[in-house]
C-alpha cells in the first residue's frame, strides 16, 4: 500500500526533518492498520484502496486558535487539530479516487507542543511523534469523548511510538 503525505511548515522557528516526519507518520500509521483490534474498527474497514494520503501543516498557536475558533467555535489555541475528513464523512459521502482514500489534515502549534515538551522534560521530537501518532489515531476514526476512549487511544499511540523504540511514559 502507497501512503502518501504532505507537509508544510509556517512555523519559522524550527526547521523540521520532513523525511524523518514522514517516515515517523508511515511507520505509525502501517503499525496501527496491522493491529485487528484498530483496522476493524478503523474508518478503512471494508473499503477497496491501495492508497491512502493525508498530509501535515504545522504552525503557531495563533494559526490554531484561528482555526479552532473559525471551525469548532472554542476559543482557545490547540496544541493540534485534525479534520478527519474521510472518517468524519457518512459512508454515503466516503469516495474513493483512483484507489486512494484522503483521510485528512493534521494540525499541530509547534509552539505549544515544544512547551509541552518542556514542561513533560523530554525531547520535543518525541513529542512530535506523539502528536503524529495522536493525530493519525483521529483520521483513522478514533476519538476520546470519555475517559476510556481516551485510554484506548493513548494506549495504542503508546504501542505504535514503542514499535519504533519509542517509549513515551510522560502522559
Amino acid at each position: 500500500m502507497n501512503i502518501n503525505i504532505e507537509c508544510e511548515n509556517e512555523y519559522k522557528d524550527w526547521e523540521l526533518d520532513f523525511d524523518k516526519i514522514i517516515s515517523c507518520a508511515k511507520s505509525v500509521f502501517e503499525f496501527l492498520i496491522s493491529q485487528p483490534e484498530i483496522y476493524n474498527n478503523c474508518c478503512l474497514k471494508d473499503y477497496e484502496y491501495n492508497s491512502v494520503a493525508f498530509d501535515f501543516l504545522f504552525c503557531g498557536s495563533g494559526n490554531t486558535h484561528t482555526i479552532n475558533l473559525e471551525y469548532r467555535s472554542k476559543d482557545y489555541p490547540a496544541d493540534i487539530i485534525t479534520f478527519a475528513v474521510f472518517a468524519d464523512s457518512s459512508k454515503e459521502e466516503r469516495f474513493v479516487l483512483d484507489g486512494e482514500i484522503n483521510l485528512g489534515e493534521i494540525i499541530i502549534a509547534l509552539d505549544k507542543m515544544i512547551d509541552g515538551a518542556k514542561e513533560k522534560g523530554i525531547s520535543k521530537e518525541d513529542e512530535l511523534s506523539f502528536f503524529i501518532s495522536h493525530g493519525i489515531m483521529h483520521l483513522l476514526g478514533f476519538d476520546h469523548q470519555t475517559d476510556e476512549d481516551y485510554n484506548f487511544v493513548v494506549e495504542w499511540q503508546k504501542k505504535a511510538l514503542e514499535s519504533m523504540n519509542i517509549i513515551y511514559d510522560k502522559i
